[in-house]
C-alpha cells in the first residue's frame, strides 16, 4: 500500500490531493482540495497565464497544507507533480513545490503527465472492471484524444500516450470549441457548461453545422470550421433581431454538432480496434448530451460493459487524478530522489 500527495497546477486550477493505492485494488481519495481560477480568467474571456502563474503561488501551499490535514497529515510514500502539458509559468510553480517537499522529506518525486493524469482519472473510488482492450477518449478544453488501451495502468510503458495514440484534433480541441463558440453567444468562461444548460427545450437539428472528417478513414477530429459556421449564424440572427429567440436552439445545434462528432469517431474506434470497453475523461466527459448519447449507442457498438466515466468532480482538472497516475509509475519504480530530483523541469510541450 501507499500513500500518494498529488499537485496539479499545469493551467486555471491549484489543486493537492492525497490517495491511497493498494496494488491491483482500487484508488482510494483521502483528500481533495482545490482552487478554481474560473472568476479570476472571466473577465479576460478566457485563462491569462501570467494571471494564472501569479494565483498559483499565492494558492499552492494552502491547497497542500489543506489536502494533508483533511487526510489526517499521513505519512507519504511518494509525491507526484503534474509536470508537462500545460502554461510553462503555473507547471513551475507546483514542480517547485514539489520538488522542495520530496528533497526536505527525501521521499521519490514522481513526474506525471496531465493528459496520464486524465487516464487514470477513472480508476479513482472505482473497482469496476475493465475489459481490454478499452478505447479511452480524454475530451478536455486544451486535447480531443483517442487511445486504444490494452493493459491494465500498471503495465503501462513510460510512451503509454504516444503508443497507444489512434486519433487527435487537427485544430480546437472539443473544449476549446465550446468556449469559443460560447464566447460569440456572450456567454462568461468557461462556456461549455453554458452551452449545456442553455442547450434544453433546444432543437439540435435547428442549424446544420458541419461535422468535419466525416470519412472513415480517419479516427482525427477538427473543430475550428464550426467556430466559424457559428460565427456566421450568429452575425446573420443578429442583424435580423432573432438571436434571442434562437438561443436554445443555437445552444442545442452547437452541442448536438461537437457531440456528434466525438460519436461517430469513438464508434469507428471501437469497432475497427475491437474494443470491449470505453471510458471517457476530461472536462467535456462532464457534459449531458454527450453522456446520454453515450447511453443510447453503447450496446451497438458492441461493447461488453457499460461506458466509464469519473465522477463530475474528477472530470476537470485535479490533483486527485494526478496521484493516482503518480501512484502506478510509483508502482513501476519510475520517479526521482535525492539530488536526481532537482533535474526536473516544467514542459510546456512534450513530445508525447
Amino acid at each position: 500500500m501507499s500513500i500518494i500527495l498529488g499537485i496539479e497546477s499545469s493551467c486555471d486550477e491549484c489543486s493537492a490531493s492525497v490517495v491511497r493505492y493498494t496494488p491491483r485494488g482500487p484508488i482510494k481519495v483521502l483528500s481533495v482540495s482545490t482552487f478554481s481560477q474560473i472568476k479570476l480568467h472571466q473577465p479576460f474571456g478566457g485563462v491569462v497565464p501570467e494571471v494564472a502563474s501569479r494565483n498559483h503561488l499565492e494558492t499552492i501551499n494552502p491547497m497542500i497544507d489543506a489536502a494533508l490535514a483533511q487526510a489526517e497529515n499521513p505519512k507519504l510514500d511518494a509525491i507526484a507533480v503534474t509536470n508537462r502539458p500545460g502554461l510553462v509559468g503555473a507547471l513551475l510553480v507546483g514542480v517547485t513545490a514539489a520538488k522542495a517537499m520530496a528533497y526536505v522529506l527525501d521521499i521519490p518525486l514522481v513526474p506525471v503527465h496531465h493528459l496520464e493524469g486524465h487516464a487514470a482519472s477513472v480508476f479513482l473510488d472505482s473497482d469496476v472492471p475493465l475489459a481490454f482492450p478499452m478505447c479511452l477518449a480524454i475530451v478536455s478544453g486544451g486535447h480531443t484524444n483517442l487511445y486504444i488501451v490494452k493493459t491494465p495502468p500498471e503495465l503501462w510503458p513510460p510512451d503509454f500516450l504516444k503508443r497507444s495514440l489512434v486519433g487527435r484534433s487537427r485544430d480546437d480541441a472539443a473544449g476549446e470549441a465550446f468556449d469559443k463558440t460560447a464566447k460569440l453567444l456572450g456567454f462568461p468562461y468557461p462556456g461549455g457548461s453554458w452551452i449545456d444548460r442553455s442547450s434544453k427545450g433546444g432543437n439540435p437539428d435547428a442549424f446544420p453545422f458541419p461535422r468535419a472528417l466525416p470519412q472513415k478513414a480517419t479516427l482525427d477530429f477538427s473543430f475550428s470550421g464550426l467556430k466559424t459556421a457559428v460565427s456566421l449564424t450568429v452575425e446573420k440572427l443578429k442583424k435580423e433581431g432573432q438571436i434571442d429567440s434562437h438561443l436554445a436552439d443555437l445552444c442545442a445545434s452547437i452541442q448536438e454538432a461537437i457531440v456528434g462528432a466525438l460519436i461517430s469517431k469513438m464508434g469507428l474506434a471501437i469497432r475497427e480496434h475491437h474494443c470491449r470497453s470505453l471510458a471517457i475523461v476530461g472536462g467535456v466527459a462532464a457534459n449531458s448530451r454527450l453522456r446520454s448519447k453515450i447511453e443510447e449507442e453503447w450496446q451497438k457498438w458492441g461493447l461488453e460493459t457499460a461506458p466509464l466515466f469519473p465522477p463530475l468532480s474528477y472530470c476537470t482538472d485535479n490533483a486527485a487524478m494526478i496521484a493516482a497516475a503518480g501512484a502506478f509509475r510509483f508502482r513501476q519504480g519510475h520517479f526521482l530522489r535525492g539530488r536526481a530530483l532537482q533535474t526536473l523541469n516544467a514542459i510546456a510541450n512534450p513530445e508525447i
